[in-house]
């Protein structure tokens, strides 16, 4: 097994762990399969992953059983998979101070409002939560067909804070 063969590791944070990292977890470990390996994490992780994520994953058929919330220094430990990107996807996150990650990972804020504080009828939250894991897919999309192992570090760091503003279907 060459260096091309290894998947890179990708750790997305936010503060509660139940919404906005899950999807993206869930959404490059099937877009990136093979090429990535995606984990999530929070600063102050919510102890469940908030139901209207497990049933959106569900109904785009995502298997939601591995799902859980869990606290962002499990992937600070010595035994922890070493991560090659890490990215905040909200905005309080991405203000607070984060663990030293082994490697010196590339890393970038791809901040969305949080669908989970939104207020309306159940219709419309639902549907701010299906607009959230698009806005994620799109963005995901964009990072997993990079020319990653092609792009020098500088360039590719461009690339990730270009993608962390994507926010329409213009992908």
């Amino acid at each position: 097994m060459n260096d091309n063969d290894i998947p890179f590791n990708v750790l997305f944070l936010c503060r509660g762990n139940s919404a906005r990292s899950i999807l993206a977890e869930a959404i490059l470990n099937r877009h990136g399969i093979g090429k990535f390996k995606a984990y999530s994490a929070g600063s102050h992780p919510a102890g469940q992953v908030h139901p209207y994520v497990t049933d959106l994953l569900h109904n785009q058929n995502f298997s939601v059983s591995q799902f859980h919330s869990k606290d962002w220094t499990t992937f600070s430990e010595p035994d922890a998979p070493k991560m090659d990107f890490v990215f905040t996807v909200c905005d309080q996150t991405a203000e607070e101070a984060c663990p030293v990650w082994p490697g010196q990972p590339m890393t970038a804020h791809w901040g969305i409002p949080d669908p989970a504080a939104f207020d309306g009828t159940e219709a419309e939250k639902r549907a701010v939560f299906a607009e959230t894991m698009r806005y994620l897919t799109n963005r995901i999309s964009v990072f997993v067909n990079l020319p990653i192992r092609s792009l020098d570090r500088l360039a590719l760091q461009r690339r990730l804070d270009e993608i962390g503003r994507i926010m329409s279907d213009s992908a």
